[in-house]
């Protein structure tokens, strides 16, 4: 029987032994060799773009010799204003990808010996980064389109005569939403989060290039998109995959993922965090064929390429 991908010697290229026997030094190069790959990590003025900067290593900053501006690896970035030692920050962004169906924050605090609350801070930053690789993406030849409920679910009382039917929309919790997922086969995860599930329909229109193939499930509100794309269905009442390629499989294994991570992991999201947690799932889903190392850079590569974060930046001095 052929070994499974995540088993073998290729899937482990970077262990957190590694990353500490390595130290201070080599991380923060890892972080400019990954802000800079143009240029084999030789700084470029974020103000003026000038290649002159020259480095002022007691503070580990830059000063450009055109415009004068001072800043440094991570300046104008997602992890801008960072208090971590680039060591730490490299040791917990190897722990939060080397996780498969996502790591708590909780997990990760205790994994690196950060407080929870940088530990919740920078997970949530660095989702945020994940989320933004498929920004302005179209997808286009076959793509799989399905929905799950998260949240919403009330514990049962008691008592049996307290008890009521939680099936019923009046019963239920508020904070419950409804994930659509596009999954392009060979391709790319997008992901959103909706109030229903028939809101996925426009998120489709906006996503899917119009005329590629789309596969659903039986669900009524996807018969709206008929129009605009080679719609095919599978009803799940008869079977879940047919020979000819009609199934939402790759959707049900993105689905399977998120699930394993809200309930195995996590516990419980609020609905406002939820598209975090879906970007992950969906972001680990599309690589799992990658060495942690690979996934390591990718993560540090997004986050030096997006620019700070408004919602997380300064969060828990604005939630005290």
């Amino acid at each position: 029987m052929a070994q499974h991908f995540l088993l073998s010697a290729a899937a482990r290229t970077l262990s957190l032994k590694t990353i500490y026997a390595e130290g201070e030094e080599a991380a923060y190069r890892r972080f400019c060799g990954l802000r800079w790959p143009e240029t084999q990590g030789r700084p470029i003025c974020p103000r003026c773009s000038s290649l002159g900067a020259y480095e002022l290593a007691a503070r580990r900053r830059f000063k450009c010799k055109a415009c004068h501006h001072q800043f440094s690896v991570t300046s104008g970035t997602i992890f801008a204003s960072r208090k971590l030692a680039f060591v730490d920050l490299l040791g917990a962004i190897a722990v939060l990808v080397n996780g498969a169906k996502g790591v708590s924050a909780l997990q990760l605090s205790r994994c690196t010996g950060l407080s929870y609350k940088t530990a919740f801070v920078l997970a949530h930053k660095i989702r945020e980064a994940l989320a933004r690789e498929t920004d302005g993406l179209v997808l286009t030849g076959t793509v799989e389109i399905d929905g799950a409920y998260v949240g919403g679910n009330v514990r049962p009382a008691n008592a049996r005569t307290d008890r009521v039917d939680r099936r019923l929309k009046e019963h239920r919790a508020g904070d419950r939403r409804s994930v659509v997922a596009l999954r392009q086969r060979g391709g790319r995860t997008m992901t959103s989060v909706v109030q229903n599930e028939a809101e996925g329909v426009r998120f489709a229109r906006s996503k899917v290039a119009k005329g590629s193939k789309i596969v659903a499930d039986e669900t009524p509100h996807w018969d709206q998109l008929a129009g605009a794309f080679d719609l095919e269905r599978v009803n799940h009442s008869d079977a879940y995959s047919f020979l000819d390629g009609i199934h939402v499989n790759g959707a049900e294994s993105y689905f399977a993922r998120l699930r394993r991570m809200i309930r195995g992991q996590h516990h419980r999201v609020c609905a406002g965090r939820l598209g975090g947690y879906a970007a992950h799932a969906a972001w680990l889903e599309d690589h799992r064929r990658q060495s942690n190392g690979a996934l390591v850079a990718q993560a540090i590569a997004n986050g030096l390429s997006a620019p700070i974060s408004r919602l997380w930046k300064g969060y828990w001095q604005r939630a005290e």
